[in-house]
């Protein structure tokens, strides 16, 4: 991983800050992103399609009139899907890894994020016609202009990464990956990401935990009523917790605009989580005992 660059344990995503979500004000993004940043969350989480390709430009304006200074920030984003939106008139739902669209991808995020350069440039997910040296001839021109300073990918497996690796270093994936969802411990997605000192990074951290009411949220629910009582925190920071224990070193990827819960998210960091409790709640998700 780029160890020139620090990033906040836990990063800011953006995804529902726009029109996918909770469709911030200017005013009430700039008051946000100065949240995040007394909060300790210094790292914040674009891709080019999150509201329908509008987010990046909504958040840039933001950012500039902030008075932040770009230093104090990290700023990851992500290309390669093509929806059919009112911006983007495509017949269907496809990827697009060639050389010169990523290069004018990443161009596009810089322009719209008011930025000379991106702290992590990903591949939002796999695409079955990705060819890893066009894919590396685009990475290495980004990087030698200065536009990028790291390279990663998201929701990719180790041997897609390792086809990747043929041709240009993967310094980072971001994976779907909570107590509910903890399929990469079994897959060797982050086995990988230990293996090869890769940025683990995990979307929706929180599963289907506030999301689903089956079997498996109650079940674990009945344990971090007991868990929440002996750290004197609430269920999300417990949540995190689970997820921050794991020795691939994840960063939660919290997708939410609501100040408290991103304050709530910092604090979870704090939390020493004992053995015995970690795997207390993996078999409450699993139904059974750890064999």
């Amino acid at each position: 991983m780029d160890n020139t660059t620090s990033y906040s344990k836990i990063i800011a995503g953006t995804m529902t800050w726009g029109s996918w979500g909770k469709d911030l004000s200017q005013k009430d993004l700039i008051a946000l992103i100065g949240h995040c940043l007394n909060a300790g969350i210094s790292t914040f989480d674009h891709a080019d399609i999150y509201g329908g390709y509008t987010n990046e430009a909504v958040f840039g304006k933001a950012f500039a009139q902030s008075g932040i200074s770009r230093f104090d920030v990290q700023l990851i984003t992500k290309c390669g899907i093509q929806l059919d939106t009112e911006v983007r008139k495509n017949k269907v739902v496809h990827y697009n890894y060639s050389k010169d669209y990523i290069i004018w991808s990443a161009e596009e995020s810089l322009k719209n994020l008011r930025t000379d350069y991106l702290d992590l440039f990903l591949l939002h997910r796999p695409s079955p016609l990705m060819h890893p040296g066009e894919i590396a001839e685009a990475i290495v021109q980004l990087q030698k202009e200065g536009k990028i300073k790291a390279f990663g990918v998201s929701n990719f497996t180790p041997s897609q990464i390792a086809m990747l690796e043929t041709a240009v270093p993967v310094s980072g994936n971001q994976v779907e990956f909570s107590l509910t969802a903890d399929g990469a411990m079994y897959d060797g997605t982050l086995d990988d990401m230990i293996a090869n000192d890769r940025m683990a990074m995990a979307w929706s951290p929180l599963g289907s935990y506030f999301r689903e009411k089956d079997k498996k949220t109650k079940r674990i629910k009945k344990v971090l009523k007991r868990l929440r009582k002996k750290y004197n925190v609430n269920a999300s920071q417990l949540l995190l917790a689970w997820i921050l224990r794991h020795p691939a070193k994840v960063y939660p990827v919290v997708g939410t605009a609501t100040p408290q819960r991103l304050t709530d998210a910092i604090n979870a960091t704090k939390i020493d989580l004992e053995l015995e409790d970690w795997f207390l709640l993996l078999a409450a998700s699993q139904g059974h005992r750890v064999p």
